[in-house]
């Protein structure tokens, strides 16, 4: 493992203590409450979203989650005390729960009524490590209405959030918006007679003008003709209908939305001046600064500033779809999506609906099959809610691919798709993908044999996730939670037990020990990027080994997509390598993050540049994966348990003087600075952290501290 900076030093801690807010033995609270009161996730129910109107929630019996308001160090609830009621009538009263649980908390009352509005609270009995003890007052109510069809558990969602946009400025006859968005125009305009005009839109520049990108481009140019008639009026501009992204296979657009496109610049053609030029644009309800990163280095932070505000574009659906020209879900698509919302936001239902469309509607490739078990796993450790597992368990566990499993303990796509299990994983056929395209540079020469290392490397990393599944909820079923027709229990000893011998199997067949590669297939002694570093990724590797393998897969640079770039981080943040990642991100080169800064784009790229993909969309959030490696590798903040009730924080800032975040979680926000010679931290109420720093002996130590800030001195 890299040193962690280049200082080491005895670690010295040192925690400062929050306010007490002035509470003794027994007082309470009257100014502290708990704070962002969820119902099913949601937050905002009480919040009208313009013409989508409020959230409905769609259970009968929801859950609710709270922040724990901080009265000094190591705050922990004790007790709490959940009432629901329908007007002035409580309809359910939890009375007071001796219980630290403060999400996903289960509604055990009478079925709730649909097309009803209710409201609820909480209250809560605190206590510090000083001993001091309070109780918080009662006035914090959030109203929530219900949608006119419940069920036991359905996943809600937000309407789509509108926002207006008054063109800044007019340049040479072009209207910049500064980013783009997915919306339309709304325009005011004089004539002197009635006329015709065309209004032109497009997503980039070319010598000064709305560049008219070629049929194969995917890249937005659209010319809208407009009848004007004389006088001054306003006219509501929608973009052309594209049969492509609008056709059976899309998301489809909400009604009140109409057509929409991304675009960042405007042009009027023709003779009226124009009063003002607007955008309307929609986006899934996004809090832009829920989350904060800043560096040393001001290319990380560009890159950070285009990931991060990507994700309120191309949320435009309320669905994370792969970009424009399909507007289609696909698996590793949402993966990468889900984790970099993760990075951003507290807000977790588009990432939940997301997995729940693609459970229904998979995609083609074998991997991608295989990711939506890590999907659903992370919607648990970010939500501590399980009932995304227990709807979806039966189909989770056909997407492991069991039925695939050959005598040699490892899946292969060319046998066995037979009629029965393809109706089992909801689809037609599945084809192994790598990476796309498969154009020799963007998997890296990966050489395709029947028993496919990438794929089998995924394969045992969801025989893990499922057996992780089955023993979660096999553990809820034993405390008196929701049952399962199956046993839970036999099913996690029956998936480690088949990962153990796939893992057995893998490195068997392609690790090679003396050359200290992973080749790409049984058949085979070729090596790539993909199959090494999903090695590392996936834990098929003993620690003595990742050295040799990760210096490989750091001699391949990004000989990857720009999406599947997002395991190559990952594994090196895996392997110890954040000095080798750091490098990568921060890269000028054609293939870097920094190319699409330089290219003028506002949202991430499909694709590195048009050489590598010539029909590529210029609005993809897959290509955003340092929007989730910033956080979770470069920060290292890590939920080690369901809701973040316990995390991991172990830094790998590589060579940079400081870096400094805010990471919004169900439980609060985590605040952290990191520079040469210490780490600073704020923990939420109600949650422990392990915390690793570098120790004398050069290796790293772990600190486990509760909520509050501290200080860390190496």
């Amino acid at each position: 493992m890299k040193k962690f900076f280049y200082s080491i030093a005895i670690v010295a801690i040192v925690c400062a203590v929050l306010p007490s807010c002035g509470a003794g033995s027994g007082m309470s609270g009257k100014n502290i409450a708990p704070s962002a009161l969820r119902t099913d996730l949601l937050e905002h129910t009480d919040k009208a979203f313009g013409e989508g109107g409020v959230a409905l929630i769609g259970s009968s019996r929801p859950q609710f989650s709270w922040v724990v308001p901080a009265i000094g160090k190591n705050t922990v609830q004790e007790e709490y005390r959940l009432v629901v009621n329908d007007g002035n009538t409580a309809v359910w009263d939890s009375g007071w729960v001796k219980s630290d649980k403060s999400v996903a908390v289960p509604y055990e009352g009478p079925e709730l009524k649909p097309d009803n509005e209710y409201s609820w609270t909480v209250q809560l009995r605190l206590t510090n490590a000083a001993g001091k003890r309070l109780e918080t007052s009662k006035n914090v109510y959030k109203r929530f209405k219900t949608a006119k069809t419940l069920s036991e558990y359905a996943t809600p969602a937000y309407p789509l959030a509108i926002e207006r946009q008054t063109a800044a400025g007019e340049a040479n006859g072009i209207y910049d918006f500064g980013k783009a968005a997915f919306g339309k125009l709304e325009l005011v305009l004089t004539a002197a007679a009635d006329d015709r005009v065309m209004v032109i839109i497009g997503e980039r520049l070319k010598d000064g003008r709305i560049e008219q990108t070629p049929k194969v481009s995917s890249v937005v140019y659209d010319e809208i003709p407009l009848a004007v008639k004389a006088g001054t009026h306003t006219y509501l501009v929608e973009p052309t209908r594209n049969e492509r992204n609008t056709g059976p296979m899309a998301v489809p657009v909400q009604d009140y939305v109409g057509v929409v496109a991304p675009f960042r610049y405007c042009e009027i053609a023709g003779s009226v001046t124009p009063v003002k030029v607007e955008r309307i644009s929609y986006s899934y309800p996004f809090d832009e600064y829920a989350a904060s990163f800043r560096c040393s280095n001001d290319t990380l932070n560009a890159i950070w500033d285009l990931c991060h505000y990507s994700l309120k574009p191309c949320s435009f659906l309320g669905i994370w779809v792969d970009g424009n020209r399909e507007r289609i879900p696909y698996e590793y698509d949402a993966l990468i999506a889900q984790l970099c919302h993760y990075g951003a936001d507290a807000e977790y239902s588009i990432d939940r609906r997301t997995l729940e469309w693609l459970l229904t509607q998979p995609t083609w490739p074998t991997e991608w099959i295989l990711y939506a078990v890590e999907i659903a796993w992370n919607d648990y450790l970010w939500t501590g809610d399980s009932r995304a597992l227990k709807a979806n368990y039966d189909v989770l566990k056909a997407h492991s691919l069991d039925a695939l499993r050959k005598g040699n303990g490892l899946i292969t796509t060319k046998q066995g798709q037979t009629p029965e299990f393809l109706a089992s994983i909801r689809r037609g056929t599945i084809t192994d993908i790598v990476d796309w395209p498969h154009n020799g540079i963007e998997d890296d020469g990966f050489v395709y044999t029947d028993f496919n290392a990438v794929v089998n490397a995924l394969y045992y990393r969801t025989l893990k996730r499922l057996g992780d599944i089955a023993g979660a909820l096999a553990n809820e079923s034993a405390a008196g939670f929701a049952r399962h027709t199956g046993s839970y229990a036999s099913d996690a000893a029956l998936f480690r037990a088949e990962a153990a011998e796939t893992r057995t199997a893998f490195r068997r067949e392609f690790y090679d020990g003396e050359k200290g590669i992973v080749k790409d297939g049984i058949d085979t002694d070729h090596a790539s990027l993909h199959s090494n570093m999903m090695a590392i990724l996936c834990g098929l590797l003993d620690p003595a080994e990742i050295p040799a393998v990760a210096d490989f897969v750091e001699s391949r640079g990004l000989n990857c997509s720009i999406f599947g770039a997002h395991n190559l981080l990952a594994a090196l943040y895996s392997a110890g390598r954040g000095d080798a990642a750091l490098k990568l991100m921060t890269g000028d080169g054609l293939r870097s993050w920094y190319n699409g800064l330089r290219l003028g784009t506002t949202i991430t790229l499909e694709a590195w540049d048009d050489s590598f993909k010539p029909n590529q969309d210029w609005n993809h959030i897959a290509g955003a994966a340092p929007g989730n490696a910033i956080p979770f590798g470069l920060m290292g903040i890590t939920p080690l348990e369901p809701g973040f009730s316990h995390i991991e924080i172990r830094p790998q800032p590589g060579n940079l003087k400081w870096a400094e975040m805010k990471l919004p979680t169900i439980r609060g926000d985590i605040e952290m600075r990191i520079d040469r010679s210490s780490l600073s931290v704020t923990i939420p109420a109600n949650m422990t952290a392990d915390i690793w720093l570098p120790n004398a002996c050069g290796s790293m130590t772990r600190t486990t501290v509760g909520s509050g800030r501290h200080f860390f001195k190496y």
